[in-house]
């Protein structure tokens, strides 16, 4: 044991020397020992585990002030107000002049008229009331100095306490209170410490608890440093609503309303609301001749009677995409670059690389002469230098909205090739019918994969859970 005692620290020891078998509070150790009261509850906890001494909870009962106990504590009691008023009035009043002048509100008003009246300070006659003469100074009870009393937690009579109750002035209210006593061992060590100088020791070879430091999770810190990385290459960043309308998740796509993609096996829907505003009619009607007949474009459209009805309904945003077509409906600058972390959601299998609810990268750059190879070199580089892919390749893909469009897949160490983004050039089909000149290149990567590249993670769904060994573990998050 006396090892153990060697190893006390300075405040174990100023609180032990106070401690002896009554249980004394928190808040008079800090006192008696001069430590502030954080310092006492910490060195009590560790005196606790070290067997030294016993933390008691006591449940204790206390009177607090309740709103109108503060009122009358900071004006007046209603009684002594309502008789001061009346006197002020020549001691005749009626019901309602004396309400009115007093200020009370019903509920202090009726008190102090019973509480007077009781006390033969008042008489009610012919519906006025009236002073009686009796010298109330002899046989009112002061219970303003008893509100204060509580207020400052000094003692009080049960009789003044249970009328205070009664009038609704205080409450009382349960807590806890923590108090420490000491233990045998704890007995054994005071006499130690008083009778031989015991200097304190430090084990200089023992472990140490680790420390983990507060940090974004590895995944959070992926995400901002694309966005960063984006947005210092002169890419500005879309809004990303969790919610769209099917207008902007398909139709300003040129996907048509009859898509295998807008059944129940492959897109969610909202139940409430089931619908939303379309509110530029123009764009409307643009949309609608570029599905029918292919609108200003040489195109002939899809040849069906396109519904505004469908376009309207709400769903949850399906692919970043849909950001890039509310972007073009609001208005672009060209040249410009354009990018948005996007929030997915799609009926699917879970699986290492699948997810319900997923991140995509969206972007699209828009100006004069670009073309699929600005597109290739963008998506290669992106896949290398971001990802630390280290072999990717390119094969033909089909996207309502692109023409030519491409499939981007790269190798992972372990997993092998992945799928990982879906590209190509925006259709004329869309720009056209929009009033947008030039060209855009456009692209939806499944920023959850590049994670896995760049975290070197064998399954997506780690990505996202409560792992805290993995978390306070992993390295911290730098591209290149």
């Amino acid at each position: 044991m006396l090892e153990e005692i060697k190893q006390l620290s300075i405040i174990e020891r100023k609180l032990i020397s106070k401690l002896d078998y009554s249980k004394k509070s928190f808040s008079d150790l800090a006192e008696l020992t001069s430590l502030n009261i954080d310092s006492v509850r910490r060195a009590s906890a560790w005196l606790q585990e070290k067997g030294f001494a016993k933390i008691l909870e006591v449940e204790s009962e206390k009177y607090f002030l309740t709103v109108d106990g503060k009122k009358a504590l900071e004006n007046e009691m209603p009684e002594i107000i309502f008789l001061n008023v009346l006197k002020k009035l020549g001691g005749v009043a009626s019901f309602f002049d004396l309400q009115k002048n007093s200020k009370l509100d019903s509920k202090e008003f009726n008190a102090a008229l019973g509480i007077n009246k009781k006390n033969a300070f008042i008489i009610i006659s012919n519906g006025k009331i009236s002073l009686t003469g009796v010298d109330e100074e002899n046989k009112i009870v002061d219970l303003k100095k008893s509100l204060e009393n509580i207020f400052n937690e000094k003692q009080v009579s049960n009789e003044e306490i249970q009328e205070l109750v009664k009038r609704g002035l205080i409450e009382k209210k349960f807590f806890i209170d923590r108090r420490i006593s000491i233990l045998e061992k704890g007995i054994n060590a005071q006499k130690i410490l008083s009778n031989e100088k015991v200097k304190r020791v430090f084990d200089v070879e023992s472990q140490v608890p680790k420390i983990f430091l507060g940090k974004r999770a590895p995944y959070l810190q992926f995400l901002n440093q694309i966005r960063n990385k984006l947005v210092a290459l002169g890419f500005n960043e879309m809004d990303a609503p969790l919610v769209v309308s099917e207008f902007y998740n398909f139709d300003v796509l040129f996907q048509p309303q009859n898509h295998p993609a807008r059944t129940w096996t492959d897109s969610y829907l909202l139940s409430n609301p089931i619908k939303g505003k379309l509110l530029d009619k123009k764009i409307v009607n643009a949309i609608k001749a570029a599905h029918e007949n292919g609108g200003k474009s040489k195109s002939t459209g899809w040849g069906y009677k396109w519904s505004e009805e469908i376009a309207s309904r709400l769903v949850p945003t399906m692919h970043g995409t849909a950001h890039s077509a509310r972007q073009l409906v609001n208005g672009i600058d060209i040249p410009k670059k354009y990018f948005a972390i996007a929030r997915c959601f799609r009926p699917d299998v879970l699986d290492a690389t699948h997810l319900l609810e997923f991140n995509q990268m969206e972007g699209f750059i828009v100006g004069e002469n670009l073309n699929f190879k600005h597109l290739l070199g963008m998506l290669k580089d992106f896949a290398i230098e971001v990802a630390g892919a280290e072999k990717v390749k390119f094969f033909p893909d089909y996207y309502p909205f692109t023409e030519p469009s491409v499939q981007l897949s790269a190798k992972h160490p372990e997993m092998g090739w992945i799928e990982f983004a879906g590209a190509g050039m925006f259709r004329p089909e869309m720009l056209e019918n929009l009033g947008i000149k030039g060209e855009a290149i456009a692209w939806g990567m499944g920023i959850d994969r590049l994670a896995m590249f760049k975290l070197g993670i064998k399954d997506i769904r780690y990505l996202f859970a409560e792992d805290l060994g993995y978390l306070r573990n992993a390295k911290g998050v730098f591209l290149g």
